[in-house]
């Protein structure tokens, strides 16, 4: 079936669409209804049915013949190991932690907190609370106290699982103070805390509250998989709010389940058995979906890296990782790249591995830019393919889908929307823009399986959120526009469409065209206020390792690339050329807080922040320019 087929009747028969994808995982009781409508417009998915999300992720591969096939491999450049697990141990070592936290009084529907850096019992962890039926809630290791506790303080965990320890290049980042901190600062307390000692720094354990994890595992019996509603919460997913307080996505068992099992072979094109590799972290949702129960649903060997894509040791870890575990596809983000392309523009480290099994790159979590897919793809020889989802997605939104039927690329966009997503793209008023205009990316009501339902504990906030700006339908944030053959380029979030003198214009667009130049390795624009004109684009640069250019002549270039290809109506004059972007530690530039900056506004350190230092550096570079800055 081709594509248009499939993406229609994924739309005209969501019912039937979705009752045969049912079919991808296994069920203690078949659900009753489908789609539920009963309480529109916030859809649930699988009504009445009865799953675990870990044993369709471990035990069903176990006695369905993939019991020695490896499930997990863990390699960390940062400590110089590799451990692998076949789908027996890794199924072995979730039991029994799983009868360590049963030890600890958890049990169906009470909340985890995972605090833990990328090793393999973070993964473990997330799944031995799927198999109790708890509820777990991730929080990227090494995050401040302070949002630690507010995290606690909406889940209300009856536990948390951490480590005594994160690596990062050059330093050891100790976790517990950290969590005895956030703790102290939490109005609620959990009842314990269990702790995986990391031999680079060992932790002070609580008496009574704190327990070892290796020790408490060692002595707990293993326990059995948790038969729950396919509509119960399977995690809670915090990401940062308008309003300072986090929200909570919901993401429940059976459609989480259904969504991803689909999403492996229809988009990523990938077999059981295969090695499948995401790049990222398990405190984000790419780590959620994609490192721990995507690959696991489907009967791949997932590969779980403690390391950067440089620096550890070299701009061809990536490579080593491929080559070394067979991997069929990557999926990273474009920072990531961005970042090699930077310190090995020739890719010169590409030439001492076989990326023999190596068939197809995904980048996903900021733009990308057709610059970085070009060195991609011509360097790899590989296809390279942009794909756009968000948290509250939970998977892909627009994807070219190469499962279904690979599509032409364009640089630049994502492709076609992903069969269950009605999307569409609309102006102020709610109406749908012509071809080629930007406006408000939204999808139609009901969003398919494996997206949020609602906010943990926050119904009226996710309508509020979500619902209200355009009736019916689901509000993404981001702007953009859908060409003539129903191809999607998100050009930026909604609130960096500047207005200049106006005219709307995407800085989206301008970072495109920035990014051509030969010498520039990244960037981003941002709009910054203007009496005269009402907005006006001022950007940053990055510049390649090596090149050894002053920067007002690459500035001046820029300033006349971007009058031939936008136009003088851009009013694109000022650029500054930096060391690097502030970036969240998931790739994002923070755009939003670099423009509070400019315009003087109040602002507040991103508690994502890779290093707040350079924000200095932004401020600097503002100043320069003749704006607020500092």
């Amino acid at each position: 079936m081709s594509y248009q087929q499939t993406y229609q009747r994924s739309l005209s028969d969501p019912n039937g669409f979705w009752s045969e994808a049912a079919d991808l995982i296994d069920w203690y009781e078949s659900p009753e209804i489908v789609l539920d409508e009963s309480a529109a417009p916030l859809y649930r998915w699988f009504t009445g049915g009865v799953v675990n999300t870990c044993y369709n992720a471990i035990d069903r591969h176990v006695d369905g013949g993939r019991a020695d096939q490896l499930a997990l491999v863990y390699d960390s450049p940062v400590t110089d190991t590799v451990r692998k697990y076949t789908y027996t141990e890794l199924r072995d070592e979730v039991a029994k932690l799983a009868g360590a936290l049963r030890s600890l009084g958890v049990d169906k529907g009470d909340r985890v907190i995972i605090y833990m850096p990328m090793v393999p019992e973070a993964a473990m962890a997330m799944l031995a609370c799927a198999r109790l039926g708890a509820v777990h809630s991730v929080v990227f290791g090494g995050f401040a106290a302070n949002e630690l506790a507010t995290r606690i303080d909406d889940a209300k965990p009856k536990a948390v699982m951490a480590a005594s320890c994160g690596i990062e290049p050059g330093r050891i980042v100790e976790y517990k103070p950290l969590l005895d901190s956030a703790i102290d600062l939490a109005d609620h307390k959990p009842d314990s805390v269990l702790m995986l000692q990391r031999p680079q720094a060992r932790a002070e354990l609580i008496a009574g509250r704190d327990h070892d994890w290796a020790e408490s595992v060692a002595a707990a019996d293993p326990a059995d998989c948790v038969p729950v509603a396919a509509t119960d919460p399977l995690y809670i997913l915090y990401t940062s709010g308008t309003t300072g307080v986090p929200k909570g996505i919901v993401r429940d068992n059976g459609g989480h389940a259904v969504a991803l099992a689909w999403s492996m072979k229809n988009i990523y094109n990938v077999d059981p058995g295969e090695a499948y590799w995401a790049a990222s972290d398990v405190g984000w949702v790419v780590g959620h979906s994609y490192i721990v129960y995507a690959p696991l649903l489907h009967g791949c060997t997932s590969i779980l890296y403690e390391g950067k894509p440089v620096g550890t040791p070299d701009p061809g870890a990536f490579w080593r990782v491929i080559s070394e575990h067979g991997v069929a596809v990557l999926f990273t983000a474009p920072t990531a790249f961005r970042a090699i392309k930077r310190d090995d523009p020739d890719a010169e480290h590409l030439a001492r591995y076989e990326l023999d099994k190596f068939r197809t790159l995904f980048l996903a979590g900021e733009r990308c830019d057709p610059d970085t897919l070009h060195w991609a793809e011509d360097k790899l020889g590989v296809p390279v393919i942009d794909h756009w989802w968000q948290t509250e997605s939970g998977w892909p939104m627009i994807s070219n889908p190469m499962g279904i039927e690979p599509l032409p690329v364009k640089p630049g966009s994502p492709a076609v929307p992903v069969p269950g997503y009605d999307v569409r793209v609309l102006d102020d008023e709610g109406a749908e823009v012509a071809s080629g205009d930007i406006g408000a990316i939204v999808v139609k009501l009901p969003l398919p399986p494996g997206t949020l339902p609602t906010l943990w504990n926050a119904d009226d906030r996710y309508r509020e959120a979500y619902l209200e700006r355009f009736p019916g339908h689901y509000l993404s944030g981001d702007a953009g526009f859908k060409d003539e053959d129903g191809y999607v380029s998100i050009m930026s979030r909604i609130d960096d469409i500047i207005n200049v003198a106006g005219h709307r214009l995407s800085t989206g667009a301008m970072e495109e065209v920035i990014a051509d130049h030969v010498d520039v390795a990244e960037c981003a624009v941002i709009g910054v206020a203007d009496q005269l004109k009402g907005q006006l684009p001022v950007g940053f640069v990055v510049l390649k390792s090596g090149a050894d250019r002053k920067s007002d002549e690459v500035v001046d270039e820029l300033v006349a690339m971007m009058r031939e290809r936008i136009g003088p109506v851009a009013a694109f004059k000022q650029a500054a050329v930096v060391e690097r972007l502030p970036k969240t530690r998931s790739g994002k530039i923070l755009r939003g807080t670099m423009r509070s900056i400019a315009d003087n506004e109040d602002w507040t350190m991103p508690a994502t922040i890779d290093d707040p230092v350079i924000l200095d550096e932004i401020g600097a570079a503002l100043e320069g320019m003749g704006y607020a800055g500092g």
